[in-house]
C-alpha cells in the first residue's frame, strides 16, 4: 500500500497495475488478482480513512467493439445479480468510453466462447474480478466509488491459462511456475506473446488515464463532500 495522504483509495488486482499509479497521489492497495483480496484491501482502505474508492486496472473484453487498450468508465457494476451505480462526480474526470455496465466475475473468463455468452446474457461491456467487491464495500461504508479499466484481452480471443495460473498471492508472475507450465504446454507461448502485446497497449492507456486520478487526488477536500 502506498504512503500517499489522499483520501482517494484505489484497489488494483496486480502489482503491475499498482506501479502505474506511483505518482498519482492516491492510496493504492493490491488485492492479488482475487475478489476476496480486493474486498480485504477495500475494507482496509476504508478502515484507514479513505472517503472514496476506485477500482483500477485491466479488464477482459466482452463487447466485441472494444480492442486492447480501450479505456472504459462504466455507469454501474453488475455483481451478484445487482447493479451498483458508480458516482457521476467521481468518474467525471476519468477518461474513457462510457459503458452501461461492467460485470464483476468470480473467476477469470478465459475462453472467447464464454465471453460471447456473457456479452449476450448480461450486456456488460467488460469483466473484472475486483470491481464488484469494491462496489459492495463502498456501499456498506456509505462512500462513493467508480471504476477505471483498460481492456486487456479482447472478446474474440482465448486467454492462455499460463497468464493466470502463474500469479502469486500479490498478483506477481511466479517465474518458476510459469516456466513449468510452458515446459508442459509450449504452444501457449504464442498466446502469451499476443497477450504481452495487448498488455503493452493496456498499460499505456492506463498511464495516460492517470491524470484524471491526479486531479481527483489534488481536489481531495472535495472528495470528503461526495455522497455515495
Amino acid at each position: 500500500m502506498s504512503n500517499a495522504t489522499s483520501t482517494l483509495g484505489i484497489v488494483v488486482g496486480l502489482s503491475a497495475e499498482a506501479r502505474l499509479l506511483n505518482d498519482s497521489g492516491c492510496v493504492v492497495a493490491v488485492g492479488g488478482g482475487t475478489p476476496l483480496g480486493a474486498r480485504r484491501m477495500a475494507q482496509k482502505l476504508v478502515a484507514d480513512g479513505v472517503t472514496a474508492l476506485i477500482s483500477f486496472g485491466f479488464a477482459g473484453g466482452l463487447d466485441p467493439a472494444w480492442c486492447p487498450g480501450t479505456l472504459i468508465v462504466p455507469d454501474a457494476v453488475l455483481f451478484n445479480g445487482r447493479l451498483f451505480d458508480c458516482n457521476e462526480r467521481l468518474r467525471a474526470p476519468l477518461t474513457g468510453e462510457r459503458i452501461r455496465c461492467l460485470l464483476a466475475g468470480d473467476a477469470v473468463v478465459a475462453l472467447a466462447e464464454e465471453k460471447q455468452r456473457l456479452w449476450r446474457t448480461t450486456g456488460a461491456g467488460a469483466v473484472d474480478l475486483e470491481s464488484g467487491e469494491v462496489a459492495e464495500v463502498a456501499e456498506t461504508a456509505g462512500i462513493p466509488f467508480a471504476v477505471l479499466r483498460a481492456v486487456l484481452d479482447p472478446a474474440g480471443r482465448d486467454l492462455p491459462s499460463a497468464a493466470t495460473s502463474a500469479l502469486d498471492q500479490y498478483g506477481r508472475v511466479a517465474v518458476l511456475k510459469m516456466a513449468g507450465i510452458l515446459a508442459r504446454h509450449p504452444v501457449q507461448i504464442i498466446g502469451l506473446i499476443a497477450l504481452a502485446r495487448d498488455a503493452s497497449r493496456a498499460r499505456k492507456a492506463l498511464v495516460g488515464s492517470a491524470e484524471g486520478l491526479r486531479r481527483l487526488a489534488a481536489g481531495d477536500a472535495n472528495l470528503r463532500g461526495l455522497s455515495p
